[in-house]
Protein backbone atom coordinates (compact mmCIF):
# COMPACT_ATOMS: atom_id res chain seq x y z
CA UNK A 1 0.00 0.00 0.00
CA UNK A 2 2.32 2.68 0.72
CA UNK A 3 5.05 1.65 -2.27
CA UNK A 4 1.33 2.65 -4.19
CA UNK A 5 1.46 5.80 -2.05
CA UNK A 6 4.91 6.89 -3.25
CA UNK A 7 4.56 6.00 -6.73
CA UNK A 8 1.54 8.05 -7.37
CA UNK A 9 2.90 11.22 -6.68
CA UNK A 10 5.46 11.05 -9.17
CA UNK A 11 3.93 9.56 -12.29
CA UNK A 12 1.57 12.57 -13.11
CA UNK A 13 5.01 15.07 -13.57
CA UNK A 14 6.92 12.24 -15.49
CA UNK A 15 3.86 12.39 -17.99
CA UNK A 16 3.76 15.31 -18.37
CA UNK A 17 7.38 15.91 -18.76
CA UNK A 18 7.15 13.14 -21.62
CA UNK A 19 4.18 14.53 -23.11
CA UNK A 20 6.22 18.49 -22.81
CA UNK A 21 9.15 17.10 -24.11
CA UNK A 22 7.67 14.60 -27.39
CA UNK A 23 5.50 18.45 -27.44
CA UNK A 24 8.82 20.40 -28.17
CA UNK A 25 10.51 18.10 -30.17
CA UNK A 26 7.26 18.32 -32.91
CA UNK A 27 7.36 21.84 -32.79
CA UNK A 28 11.16 21.66 -33.54
CA UNK A 29 10.62 18.82 -35.96
CA UNK A 30 7.82 21.30 -38.07
CA UNK A 31 10.04 23.75 -38.38
CA UNK A 32 13.16 22.12 -39.71
CA UNK A 33 11.31 19.47 -41.82
CA UNK A 34 9.59 22.78 -43.41
CA UNK A 35 12.38 24.58 -44.05
CA UNK A 36 14.98 21.65 -45.29
CA UNK A 37 12.53 18.79 -46.35
CA UNK A 38 13.10 15.62 -44.75
CA UNK A 39 15.99 14.99 -46.52
CA UNK A 40 17.90 18.10 -45.63
CA UNK A 41 16.41 18.25 -42.54
CA UNK A 42 19.09 16.79 -39.61
CA UNK A 43 18.20 15.05 -36.71
CA UNK A 44 20.79 16.83 -34.13
CA UNK A 45 19.78 20.25 -35.13
CA UNK A 46 15.84 19.00 -34.19
CA UNK A 47 17.22 17.96 -30.65
CA UNK A 48 19.14 20.74 -30.29
CA UNK A 49 16.51 23.57 -31.05
CA UNK A 50 13.99 21.26 -28.62
CA UNK A 51 16.31 20.91 -26.12
CA UNK A 52 16.04 17.31 -26.19
CA UNK A 53 18.32 14.70 -27.09
CA UNK A 54 18.41 11.92 -30.25
CA UNK A 55 18.33 9.26 -28.47
CA UNK A 56 14.37 10.77 -26.75
CA UNK A 57 13.46 11.12 -30.86
CA UNK A 58 14.17 7.69 -31.68
CA UNK A 59 12.40 6.12 -28.05
CA UNK A 60 9.21 8.05 -29.28
CA UNK A 61 9.32 8.21 -33.10
CA UNK A 62 11.77 5.39 -33.79
CA UNK A 63 13.19 7.55 -36.57
CA UNK A 64 13.46 10.53 -38.65
CA UNK A 65 11.10 9.30 -41.23
CA UNK A 66 8.65 8.23 -38.37
CA UNK A 67 8.95 12.04 -36.81
CA UNK A 68 8.70 13.05 -40.40
CA UNK A 69 5.12 10.86 -40.48
CA UNK A 70 3.76 12.33 -37.22
CA UNK A 71 4.65 15.99 -38.07
CA UNK A 72 3.03 15.72 -40.98
CA UNK A 73 -0.08 13.81 -39.70
CA UNK A 74 -0.51 16.57 -36.99
CA UNK A 75 -0.59 19.38 -39.76
CA UNK A 76 -3.48 17.62 -41.81
CA UNK A 77 -5.02 16.68 -38.65
CA UNK A 78 -4.76 20.45 -37.57
CA UNK A 79 -6.49 21.82 -40.92
CA UNK A 80 -8.84 19.07 -40.77
CA UNK A 81 -9.86 19.90 -37.22
CA UNK A 82 -10.05 23.67 -38.24
CA UNK A 83 -12.67 23.02 -40.92
CA UNK A 84 -14.72 21.07 -38.86
CA UNK A 85 -14.94 23.84 -35.83
CA UNK A 86 -16.46 26.37 -38.68
CA UNK A 87 -19.55 24.84 -38.54
CA UNK A 88 -20.50 25.53 -42.18
CA UNK A 89 -23.85 22.61 -41.62
CA UNK A 90 -25.34 26.51 -39.71
CA UNK A 91 -24.63 28.56 -42.96
CA UNK A 92 -26.53 28.93 -46.02
CA UNK A 93 -25.14 26.49 -48.85
CA UNK A 94 -23.48 29.43 -50.59
CA UNK A 95 -22.14 31.33 -47.72
CA UNK A 96 -20.83 28.07 -45.94
CA UNK A 97 -19.07 27.41 -49.43
CA UNK A 98 -17.67 31.13 -49.56
CA UNK A 99 -16.49 30.68 -45.91
CA UNK A 100 -14.63 27.46 -46.81
CA UNK A 101 -12.63 28.89 -49.86
CA UNK A 102 -12.28 32.11 -47.56
CA UNK A 103 -10.72 29.73 -44.17
CA UNK A 104 -8.53 27.53 -46.67
CA UNK A 105 -6.82 30.78 -48.00
CA UNK A 106 -6.26 32.16 -44.50
CA UNK A 107 -5.18 29.25 -43.13
CA UNK A 108 -2.78 28.87 -45.77
CA UNK A 109 -1.50 32.45 -45.06
CA UNK A 110 -0.73 31.84 -41.69
CA UNK A 111 0.52 28.03 -41.61
CA UNK A 112 3.06 28.36 -44.46
CA UNK A 113 4.97 25.39 -42.97
CA UNK A 114 1.04 23.60 -43.86
CA UNK A 115 2.36 24.26 -47.70
CA UNK A 116 6.47 23.57 -47.43
CA UNK A 117 5.59 19.87 -45.82
CA UNK A 118 2.79 19.27 -48.37
CA UNK A 119 5.72 19.83 -50.94
CA UNK A 120 8.06 17.61 -49.29
CA UNK A 121 5.50 15.12 -48.89
CA UNK A 122 5.14 15.26 -52.84
CA UNK A 123 8.84 14.79 -53.29
CA UNK A 124 8.54 11.38 -51.57
CA UNK A 125 5.52 10.25 -53.49
CA UNK A 126 2.97 10.80 -50.47
CA UNK A 127 4.84 7.16 -49.21
CA UNK A 128 3.95 8.58 -45.50
CA UNK A 129 0.60 9.46 -45.99
CA UNK A 130 0.26 5.97 -48.05
CA UNK A 131 0.57 4.41 -44.05
CA UNK A 132 -1.93 6.98 -42.56
CA UNK A 133 -5.40 5.55 -41.69
CA UNK A 134 -5.62 8.65 -39.72
CA UNK A 135 -4.69 10.95 -42.75
CA UNK A 136 -7.30 8.64 -44.71
CA UNK A 137 -10.47 9.15 -42.15
CA UNK A 138 -9.90 12.69 -41.38
CA UNK A 139 -10.05 13.63 -45.17
CA UNK A 140 -12.73 11.71 -45.53
CA UNK A 141 -14.49 13.98 -43.30
CA UNK A 142 -13.73 17.02 -45.78
CA UNK A 143 -15.25 15.26 -48.88
CA UNK A 144 -18.49 14.31 -47.14
CA UNK A 145 -18.18 18.06 -45.12
CA UNK A 146 -18.60 19.25 -49.05
CA UNK A 147 -20.52 17.12 -50.70
CA UNK A 148 -23.00 18.22 -47.81
CA UNK A 149 -22.75 21.95 -48.70
CA UNK A 150 -23.07 20.77 -52.50
CA UNK A 151 -26.63 18.48 -51.68
CA UNK A 152 -28.10 21.09 -49.73
CA UNK A 153 -27.56 23.72 -53.07
CA UNK A 154 -28.82 21.52 -55.27
CA UNK A 155 -31.75 21.30 -53.22
CA UNK A 156 -31.68 24.38 -52.32
CA UNK A 157 -32.42 25.33 -56.08
CA UNK A 158 -28.50 27.37 -55.90
CA UNK A 159 -26.17 24.64 -56.99
CA UNK A 160 -25.97 22.70 -60.22
CA UNK A 161 -26.12 18.85 -59.77
CA UNK A 162 -23.59 16.83 -60.72
CA UNK A 163 -20.26 18.29 -58.80
CA UNK A 164 -17.69 15.94 -57.74
CA UNK A 165 -17.07 16.97 -54.26
CA UNK A 166 -13.56 15.78 -54.72
CA UNK A 167 -12.65 17.69 -57.80
CA UNK A 168 -13.91 20.76 -56.12
CA UNK A 169 -11.70 20.38 -52.84
CA UNK A 170 -8.87 19.88 -55.18
CA UNK A 171 -9.65 23.09 -57.03
CA UNK A 172 -10.30 25.01 -53.55
CA UNK A 173 -7.04 23.88 -52.75
CA UNK A 174 -5.24 24.60 -55.95
CA UNK A 175 -6.06 28.37 -56.28
CA UNK A 176 -5.07 29.88 -53.45
CA UNK A 177 -2.07 26.66 -52.99
CA UNK A 178 -0.57 27.39 -56.54
CA UNK A 179 -1.03 31.62 -56.08
CA UNK A 180 1.00 30.85 -52.67
CA UNK A 181 4.51 28.40 -53.62
CA UNK A 182 4.67 30.38 -56.62
CA UNK A 183 4.68 33.74 -55.22
CA UNK A 184 8.22 34.26 -55.82
CA UNK A 185 8.91 33.50 -59.38
CA UNK A 186 5.38 35.23 -60.35
CA UNK A 187 6.03 38.83 -58.64
CA UNK A 188 8.84 38.12 -61.27
CA UNK A 189 6.42 37.11 -64.21
CA UNK A 190 4.06 39.06 -63.96
CA UNK A 191 5.53 42.21 -62.61
CA UNK A 192 3.40 42.46 -59.46
CA UNK A 193 3.59 41.92 -55.95
CA UNK A 194 1.39 39.11 -54.95
CA UNK A 195 1.99 39.55 -51.14
CA UNK A 196 0.82 42.83 -51.35
CA UNK A 197 -2.03 43.36 -48.93
CA UNK A 198 -4.32 44.49 -51.71
CA UNK A 199 -3.04 41.80 -54.17
CA UNK A 200 -3.54 39.04 -51.55
CA UNK A 201 -7.34 40.73 -51.19
CA UNK A 202 -7.88 40.69 -54.87
CA UNK A 203 -7.15 37.20 -55.22
CA UNK A 204 -8.75 35.59 -52.58
CA UNK A 205 -12.32 37.87 -54.29
CA UNK A 206 -11.23 35.93 -57.20
CA UNK A 207 -11.14 32.61 -55.79
CA UNK A 208 -14.56 33.08 -54.48
CA UNK A 209 -15.99 33.84 -57.77
CA UNK A 210 -14.16 31.47 -59.08
CA UNK A 211 -15.40 28.49 -57.19
CA UNK A 212 -18.64 29.98 -57.08
CA UNK A 213 -19.03 30.24 -60.72
CA UNK A 214 -18.33 26.57 -61.13
CA UNK A 215 -21.37 25.81 -59.13
CA UNK A 216 -24.06 28.17 -58.79
CA UNK A 217 -26.54 27.43 -61.75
Amino acid sequence: MSGEQTEKPGRKPRIRDAEATKARILDAAKKEFAKNGLGGARVDDIAEKAKANKRMIYHYFESKEGLFQTVLEDAYLDIRSAEQKLHLEDLDPKGALEKLVRFTWEYYLKNPEFLTLVNSENLHRAKHLKKSEIIKVSSRKLVSLVSSILERGVTAGVFRDGVDPVQLNITIAAVGYYYLTNRFTGTIIYERDLMAKDALEQRIQFNIDTIMRLVTI
